[in-house]
Order: C-alpha cells, then structure tokens, then sequence
C-alpha cells in the first residue's frame, strides 16, 4: 500500500542523501550547413535554471523509432517569449528539418504557454537536438533499436521487490514470518506463504497487484518473445537458465498465488497490514511487530466477501470475484505457456484456475484489500473485468465453449474502464487501470465479436482522448499512481490498433509513453534508472534506495504526478529536502523527486509489471506489427 515510511527517516535522510543524477537523419532534404546550437539548458530543471531560462524542450529521453510519430513539447514559464519556429540539427549541427512551426498548445500546469515541436518527418537513425530561439533540447536519438533492452530494466525492479529468496540481498526475505491467518475461523493458523513481491517502498504483498503483475509479464512473453534476454536464473541471480528472464519472473508470481490459494475453498488475499510501516527497516531486517513481537509473524488475510479490517478502518468488499478472477486468468495463462516446460505444475495451474473461477462465480462481487490503523487501501469497485479477462483465458486453456459465452457476457456488462474520461477517482478504485479482458477474448472471438470488443476499446480511448486537448497530449486524471494510467492508456492505444489497424490514436498513445520518459513539464523519466544517463528519480521513497543507493531500484517505475489537492492532503507527506523542481510545480499537479513524498516518487511494483507489455512491444515490433495470436 502506498503509504509514509517513518517520520525518523527525515533524520537518515539528512545523513545519507541519494546523489543526485546527471540532467539528463534526414528529412529527405540536403543537410543545411554546420551551425553551433545552443547549450542544452533543459537539462538543467532547478531554480538556477529557471532563473537563467524560462523555456524547456521536453522530450522522450529513450528515443524515437523512425516511423513513428516524434513530437517534442516546449514548456514556456510565465513572462517567456512566444516561440513560432522550431529546427533539428544533427549530431554536427547540421540543420536536417525546418525552420518549422511550432504548434501553439496552449497552458498547461507550470507552462504558461506550450509549444508542439513535431519532427516525425525526421527519420534517419542517428542523434540530433531541437532548436527553438536560443533553447536546445537534450540529445535526442532515432533508431528502431532505442527500446531495446527497455522491458528487461523493468524485470531488474521486479526482482529487487521480490519475498522468499531475493537476488539483491541475496537472502531470504519473510520465509519465516509468512503467515499467520486472521479473519477466518481458523485464525492462528500457520500458512506457508513466504513468495512473491513487495507491493511498493513498504512490504505489503497483495494478490489483486501481484496476479495482475504475472499476468501482464505472461502476455508479453506470449506476444513479444523476442524483446526479453535469458541473464538470470530462476532465483534472480546472474547466469542463464535457457529461459527467458521475463518467464522466470512470472513464474515467480504464479509460484506465490499457488501457495496464497491452498484450498479451493480458501483464497488468500493479501499479507501484512499498514502496522509494517512502524519501522525504517531493509526487508531482511523487517521488525514490524503484528502482535506476535518485533520482526515475528505476519498476517494473512482471506477473501471472505464481506468488509475486513481488524482496527478501526473498514474496507468495503462483497464478494471475492475480483481477487478470484485475476488467479484464474494468470494461473490459466500459466497453464498454457508451462505445459510444454514443466507439465506437472501446468496441471497444477490448470485445476486451481478452474476452481478461482468458479469461486468468482459463487461470489461475485470486489475483495479490496484490508486496512490497518491507516486509512488507506485498495478501494476496487469493479470486478466483472477480471471475470471477463479470467473466462477468455480459461476458453483459451480448455476450449470449453461456455467460457468465451461468460467472457463476452461479462465484457457487456463493463464495455469501458470506468475512470477513463473521469475527473478523479479514490486509490485503485478501478483495476487493473486497463482492461485486458477485451483484447484476450478478441483473440478468440469471430469477426462480429471482435468488432464488438474493439469498438469498446475505442469508446475508452475516445474519453480520454477529449480530455487531451493540451500541449503534452494528455488526458487522465492526476490521482494517486496517475504514472499507472498514462501506461495503461497507451497500452490500451496499442492494443486497439493491433486489433484494427485503426491509427486515430496513435498521436495520443505516443504522447503517453513520450510522458513517462521526460516529455513533461519536469523533464524527468519517471522510470528510476532509466534511461542510463537521462535525468530520472535518484531520491525515491525507498528504504533500500536511501540506504543501499538510488540505483539498486534500476527499473522501478515511480507514481507520477498528483493533483496539488491530493499532496496537500495525504498525511504524512513532507518535503525532506529544497524542492529542485519547484518552478514547475507552481500548478495544479506536482511531481517531487523527494523521498520524503510517498504519493509522486515512490517506485510502484504493480505498474512497473503493467509496462512490461509495452516496452516489449516497442521492443519486438516497434512500428506497431500485430502481435502473433
């Protein structure tokens, strides 16, 4: 759960800081002659910049493919001049495009002005600079390769976060502690649950987060095969293993929920409570104390269809569909793609996905997840999207003809994820942030019922996108992990021009992505690490980071930016060092690179799993190819 780590951090953070990381061919026309561009002043996003500077050429610091669209955005600060005309320069100052317009976008956040530098007439593979007035962009680079690698950074996060043994400490991580069972009539029950992965900066582990993490690193194996390497075993360590590390990494997860659903009567939703927040520890040396003493056993948490929560603070479940949908569709996945590799934990998969399914049938309705003394948890109100998503996996497993019925029947019932063209929405109020039902029944259906699920991909992307008429192209709403829905979105973008061939959208889906690599009003990629040598999070809201350095969380992508109102709201949320990016959040949301904020910059488990898909993608087939089916 995102949560504050300790107020005692503020002390450990004065005495051990993260450093800080460094600022971060042709368009068919004969190169103008060399000339001199400016310094690149938008690498540098502080108030002494700001000072110097008041425009910034934003961009996607991990590169452009050269057939796709490549549009750069100028955030012009109050009292900046207006700016008409934009040109590239090549790697010699060479002018290779314009003098060109620039696009007018109007304000946006920070920006009193903005300015669309659109440049996709550039594509020759090669490094080059965006020149507007006398500001120049950071280096900018084209190539069908830029992504490559991109998906496997992100598995270097996923096993940094993982429970039972871990690669980076290598160590056990609450194997002896995982779990004790509460609310349930057999409380005080020891269940061997010790697996899977830190939900966040804290050690909450959830099956909602982690199924759908598992679930999404399946697909993009399935469809994009080729983006993942084979560097790591199974236990995470270095060395080859003749499997791909991204499949490793879910059988990780599948390996957990198989323990977490021990009885087909009994599944497991979540292990520990906010109680683990008491202490700024490693999760080697965790000594949260649940009542059994410091650093002893943890809680486990069933799916009980009604609402949990063993102090003050209730959630508001009633049913256990949307927890027993998520198993069944990773576990039914699992089946397919382990069959051939290891038959017998296939078989093993195979019957617990029925038997989640078939619970979700018997119970439906939304198993959030349980609060301790803090009043924060995953407020899930939607559920028949993990039945759909679980139903169309279970038709692909098993060819049983009523499973595509119930998927298509439940795609009906929620044609289009909620908080798409939504102002707000409380935390995780609708997940996963993007329905994977709809494309994975797709799949399976006939041309009348791929039309049908297409067109509800379209109707959510349409709401969002009527809501993007600014500079940056963006148009979700700034709530808690707002980074979740700008990558779910163009998920979603890619997915549905994969599925039609439809490219309406494919300035909007580009504009997600460019966003979460540095084409924001911060300039920063809200991946730590990543790219190498960009400017990204080097303060997360990490114990492991402040007390091992910021890089062991390579990988890991943080919340993004909030609504002003919700960071001054939150409790427990203070700034513990000068806000470096203060000149750009001056409106109404705000990213800090602070370890003191835990609602932008704490790395998120959950949605960096959920971008594996799309990097992969990017990766594999860069111009867009439809994946294999």
């Amino acid at each position: 759960m995102r949560r504050p780590l300790p107020t005692l951090v503020a002390a450990l953070v004065c005495a051990a800081c993260a450093a800080r990381g460094p600022g971060a061919g042709g368009a068919g026309r004969s190169p103008a002659p060399a000339v001199a561009p400016p310094a690149d002043t938008t690498a540098r996003a502080g108030a002494g910049a700001a000072a110097e500077r008041t425009t910034f050429i934003r961009v996607n610091q991990v590169g452009y493919v050269p057939d796709g669209p490549k549009v750069a955005v100028a955030c012009a600060l109050p009292g900046a001049p207006a700016l008409d005309r934009f040109t590239v320069v090549d790697g010699a100052g060479r002018r290779v495009l314009g003098p060109a317009a620039a696009e007018p976008g109007g304000s946006f956040g920070p920006c009193a002005a903005t300015y669309r530098l659109d440049f996709s007439a550039v594509r020759t593979p090669g490094t080059y600079r965006i020149v507007a007035g006398d500001v120049a962009s950071p280096t900018v680079r084209i190539g069908a390769d830029v992504y490559a690698g991109a998906a496997d950074t992100l598995l270097a996060y996923m096993r940094e976060q993982r429970a039972g043994f871990n690669p980076l400490f290598r160590d056990s991580v609450h194997n002896r502690t995982d779990a004790i069972l509460v609310d349930h009539p057999d409380s005080g029950t020891f269940i061997p649950v010790a697996g899977g992965w830190a939900d966040a900066a804290d050690y909450l582990q959830y099956a909602t987060t982690s199924a759908n993490a598992t679930l999404v690193m399946l697909m993009a194996y399935r469809d994009h095969p080729s983006a993942f390497a084979d560097a790591y075993d199974h236990d995470g360590l270095p060395g080859a293993n003749g499997v791909p590390d991204v499949l490793d990494e879910a059988r990780h997860g599948l390996e957990w929920l198989v323990k977490m659903y021990p009885r087909d009567d009994l599944l497991l939703n979540q292990i520990a409570d906010d109680r683990d927040h008491a202490f700024p520890d490693l999760p080697t040396t965790d000594s949260s104390d649940y009542g059994w003493g410091k650093g002893g056993y943890r809680p486990v948490y069933p799916c009980t269809g009604r609402p949990q929560g063993l102090f003050a603070g209730k959630s508001r479940s009633n049913g256990y569909a949307s927890t027993a949908g998520k198993f069944a569709s990773a576990m039914a996945l699992g089946a397919r793609l382990l069959r051939e590799r290891d038959p017998a934990f296939a078989d093993t998969l195979r019957r617990k996905a029925i038997a989640a399914y078939e619970l979700g049938r018997q119970h439906p309705g939304v198993c959030q997840t349980a609060p301790g003394r803090s009043p924060y948890f995953y407020e899930e109100d939607n559920w028949v999207d993990d039945m759909e998503l679980a139903a169309a996996e279970l038709y692909a497993l098993t060819r049983e003809p009523r499973y595509r019925t119930e998927a298509m029947e439940y795609a009906g019932q929620e044609p289009v994820t909620p908080w798409m063209g939504q102002d707000t929405a409380n935390h995780y109020q609708w997940y996963p942030w993007h329905n994977n039902g709809h494309y994975e029944a797709w799949r399976l259906e006939d041309e009348a019922g791929k039309k049908i699920l297409a067109t509800y991909y379209r109707e959510g992307l349409e709401r969002v996108v009527a809501r993007a008429k600014n500079g940056f192209r963006v148009g979700i709403p700034f709530i808690w992990c707002s980074n979740n829905l700008m990558a779910s979105f163009a998920t979603q973008a890619y997915l549905y021009r994969t599925m039609t061939g439809d490219t309406r959208f494919r300035e909007y889906e580009a504009a997600a992505l460019d966003w979460l690599f540095g084409t924001n009003p911060w300039g920063v990629s809200m991946i730590v690490g990543y790219p190498a040598g960009a400017r990204t999070p080097t303060d997360p809201h990490s114990i492991v980071s402040l007390r091992l350095g910021w890089r062991t969380l390579t990988g890991g992508m943080v919340d993004g930016p909030v609504y002003r109102s919700i960071f001054q709201n939150l409790k427990g949320v203070a700034l513990n060092e000068p806000d470096e990016y203060a000149p750009f959040n001056t409106g109404f949301i705000v990213y800090h690179d602070d370890m003191g904020d835990y609602s932008t910059n704490e790395p998120i488990m959950d949605g960096t799993a959920n971008l594996t898909y799309l990097l992969a993608a990017m990766a594999a087939a860069p111009e867009g190819a439809a994946p294999a089916r």
